[in-house]
């Protein structure tokens, strides 16, 4: 079974986190949610998230992919947090996912994960970097070899299913996606 990291920080954009998170555990996949810090998590909209361990606990063990959700100020502290730029580049050198959503994509920047690779964020947000070397996607969700992009709030369950389709299979995807009951 797939293992998947999502680190939350205060300020996180809920609706990404817990659309990522819930949808990946519909699909049968480990998803382990960790904090930066001890305290509950007090999301961008004022939502209370509680995580299911600290970072530090977690933050040697072996996943499959990390996810990163946006929203401000949260993805400023993940970008902040060093363990959080160390653990994308050590999982990008071992080969696996790493994704984020919103104004996350520039956490992956600055750990260096976009150069030379097609992204998406939120309208503004990698434009705002001074990086000549991403290529800027308008789309949804974008995927350049591991890594794994996405624009908003709006694109959480596009996003969420692209990544269970990674993970599992577009069967499992499909599967999930039925039980969801979305608009044609």
């Amino acid at each position: 079974m797939a293992r998947v990291l999502v680190p939350l920080a205060q300020g996180c954009e809920e609706l990404e986190a817990v659309t990522v998170i819930d949808l990946l555990r519909r699909a049968g996949i480990e998803v382990v949610s960790a904090a930066l810090d001890s305290a509950p998590v007090v999301a961008s909209r004022g939502v209370v998230l509680l995580p299911d361990t600290e970072l530090g606990r977690v933050q040697d063990e072996i996943f499959d992919m990390i996810v990163l959700p946006g929203g401000l100020p949260g993805a400023d502290h993940l970008a902040a947090d060093k363990r959080i730029r160390d653990l994308l580049r050590k999982m990008a050198a071992q080969g696996h996912y790493t994704a984020a959503i919103c104004a996350a994509p520039k956490v992956l920047a600055a750990a260096g994960l976009l150069d030379g690779r097609r992204a998406t964020a939120y309208p503004g947000v990698l434009q705002g970097l001074s990086n000549p070397k991403i290529e800027i996607d308008g789309g949804a969700v974008v995927r350049d070899g591991t890594v794994i992009t996405s624009r908003g709030p709006g694109t959480a369950m596009d996003f969420a299913l692209e990544l269970i389709a990674l993970l599992a299979g577009e069967e499992k995807r499909d599967e999930v996606a039925r039980g969801l009951v979305r608009a044609a």
